[in-house]
């Protein structure tokens, strides 16, 4: 069975959201859209996308998740709520690269604004590939979901 890959964008990142979720289809990944709709002219509020995606990310529903606004920040900042979710925003092939390999990100964060909507397609195919490296860095993580159970996040 195809891992399940969840996209979501607001109003500012839907042509860059319909552009990453046919790549990832194309890499035989399940896509599961999560919004805002392409065709939709309405402004949205990314928190409402990203709680959505995020939760299930948390729940395992989902496997990892793409979340798309302006900049990233916002849905990112949101997304990071969730007790278990390692959302990153990148913005270039550094950061995609290590936020799986040393953090596990399970959320890449892009923005549509400020991102070559071709690179961001080139980041989130680098951010797919790069597996999680363990070691070391599975007990920095592990340090993490500690402190989501001190703040009863967990």
């Amino acid at each position: 069975m195809a891992s399940k890959i969840g996209i979501a964008a607001d109003h500012a990142g839907k042509e860059l959201k319909q552009l990453v979720a046919d790549f990832v289809g194309l890499k035989n990944f399940e896509v599961i859209d999560y919004g805002v709709a392409f065709d939709s002219n309405k402004s949205v509020d990314y928190p409402d996308y990203a709680a959505i995606l995020a939760a299930d990310v948390a729940s395992g529903k989902i496997d990892r998740g793409v979340l798309i606004c302006g900049t990233g920040i916002g849905m990112c900042i949101t997304a990071n709520k969730f007790p278990g979710v390692r959302a990153a925003q990148v913005w270039d092939e550094f950061t995609a690269r290590m936020s799986r390999a040393h953090n596990d990100a399970n959320i890449i964060c892009l923005g549509a604004r400020v991102t070559n909507h071709h690179r961001a397609v080139e980041l989130v195919n680098l951010w797919l590939d790069t597996p999680f490296e363990g070691s070391r860095h599975q007990a920095r993580l592990d340090k993490i979901r500690e402190i989501e159970k001190k703040l009863g996040k967990r």
